[in-house]
């Protein structure tokens, strides 16, 4: 695996231009940090229109955040502190021409202190993240994903 960060240090990844986030990680239960591995799929038929979004959770607290309609999640940003653990940040891309629709969140991907490797389905493209902290483990995920189809 390529992994984008290293225990204990922040995270920082986005999909090369034109692409979007279409696998999403490995837990150490020492660290109660994770090492991320991003895969990206071919989303964008021209540049897109992206913004990060500011912090959407405060230390050791819960989220959910979905892009703004139309676009979809292109990056993925946390800063990792071993006694508060994480906050997170999102990029978002315009999908230009295109409306989300048949949107729908995943169950729970993993338990506390679990690896998991999930991968958005075929002809979906990965919209938002909801995530809830336990202090003694680490993080539970669920993803957000829509097909697209004309507007």
């Amino acid at each position: 695996p390529r992994w984008e960060n290293i225990y204990d240090e922040p995270l920082n990844f986005n999909c090369s231009n034109r692409q979007s986030i279409s696998s999403i990680s490995k837990h150490d239960n020492h660290r109660e940090d994770r090492l991320w591995e991003f895969q990206c799929k071919d989303t964008f038929n021209s540049n897109p229109q992206c913004f990060w979004t500011p912090e959407v959770n405060d230390f050791d607290e819960e989220f959910t955040f979905v892009c703004p309609n139309n676009y979809v999640m292109t990056g993925m940003s946390s800063y990792h502190d071993n006694k508060h653990e994480d906050r997170w940040q999102f990029q978002c891309c315009q999908i230009y021409n295109y409306c989300n629709s048949n949107c729908q969140w995943t169950p729970y991907v993993n338990n506390y202190d679990e690896e998991f490797t999930w991968l958005v389905p075929s002809m979906n493209f990965l919209v938002g993240a909801e995530s809830i902290h336990h202090n003694k483990h680490d993080r539970r995920w669920k993803f957000y994903y829509c097909t697209r189809s004309n507007c």
